[in-house]
């Protein structure tokens, strides 16, 4: 659920029962570019947001598979066709003596990928949020739990935003205009 650079509302609360209870009921009344900033994970946030889960294991997985049949196919290509030697009667590719090697590089890209797909999906690196500026924002380090809602968002209105907000018992309900500086 991204916010973009757009003007958002926001509101602040303090309590995670009270802004999981409000991430459902946002969700629920249709509004899909809306963001929450906490200082600490809240357990079940995801769920209540209604966010999706991730495609990191695939990207993960894809790096094990690229890892392996790479391991598999240089030892292939080097011990039985390009530089074929025939020592003591052994295969020219035996699978049983490239397994440590198999297990370091499918290790090694599913590592990479992993890290690549973080990097990613999570938008890294990302210097600067536009909404930082704000005072209300600020305090999402420290104690308060924001909600800030788009105004991409199809459903979005200043008036009925802010209202619902403050009917979910958000404090301090704003609008903010981004901040590029």
């Amino acid at each position: 659920m991204s916010i973009g650079t757009s003007t958002v509302v926001m509101g602040n609360f303090k309590d995670p029962n009270a802004l999981l209870h409000a991430a459902e009921k946002i969700r629920d009344s249709g509004f899909r570019k809306f963001d929450i900033f906490t200082p600490y994970p809240v357990h079940g946030l995801d769920g209540a947001m209604g966010i999706k889960r991730t495609i990191l294991p695939y990207i993960s997985f894809g790096g094990a598979i690229f890892g392996l049949t790479n391991a598999l196919f240089l030892q292939f290509y080097t011990g039985a066709v390009d530089y074929k030697l025939n020592i003591g009667g052994k295969p020219f590719f035996g699978w049983e003596f490239s397994v440590p090697i198999d297990f370091e590089l499918t290790i090694l890209c599913t590592a990479l990928a992993t890290i690549a797909g973080v990097f990613y999906l999570c938008k890294l690196p990302t210097w600067h949020m536009p909404f930082q500026h704000d005072q209300g924002f600020q305090k999402a380090v420290d104690d308060t739990f924001v909600v800030a809602i788009s105004s991409e968002d199809p459903r979005y209105t200043n008036d009925g935003t802010m209202m619902l907000l403050e009917q979910l018992g958000a404090k301090d309900v704003r609008v903010v205009e981004p901040r590029n500086d």
